[in-house]
């Protein structure tokens, strides 16, 4: 898969959604900003498309344990039909498994205060996206190297 631009990774939550990006060489994701999962949400993504010269969107998709879908994959699916309606580039969906936890344990790692990520929950959607996205960009070096 030749991709032209950046890669933005989404990870999608009720109320808020992770986005993060790639480096032009696509080596390196990290966190850019939440959005609150509202009416202008896909409009907000795709003036970030634009800005950024985005090439592909990358969005976390559920899984359980087994890798069966989980039972938020119906929301999700349905927020990846209207942002591919929305967006002129590709849509792909991605393992997003234990992405919130280990944002949430990278946080601790990095001693943030217990009341700062209770008070700044998307920093945590941010990171999330960001792990998922370097997941799939490591994936990527893997098969390019094979």
């Amino acid at each position: 898969m030749n991709i032209q631009g950046r890669i933005l990774g989404i990870d999608f939550g009720t109320r808020r959604v992770g986005i993060s990006i790639s480096d032009p060489l696509h080596i390196i994701a990290q966190s850019l900003l939440t959005l609150n999962n509202d009416a202008t949400v896909l409009q907000a993504i795709c003036e970030i498309v634009e800005r950024e010269g985005v090439g592909l969107i990358v969005v976390g998709m559920p899984f359980n344990l087994k890798g069966e879908k989980a039972s938020k994959a119906q929301e999700v699916e349905k927020f990846i039909d209207q942002l591919e309606k929305a967006v002129p580039v590709s849509v792909l969906r991605w393992d997003e498994r234990f992405t919130s936890s280990l944002a949430h344990d990278t946080m601790v790692r990095m001693g943030t205060k217990r009341k700062e990520r209770l008070e700044d929950k998307g920093r945590i959607d941010a990171m999330a996206a960001a792990i998922m996205l370097q997941g799939f960009l490591d994936s990527r070096k893997r098969s390019l190297s094979c």
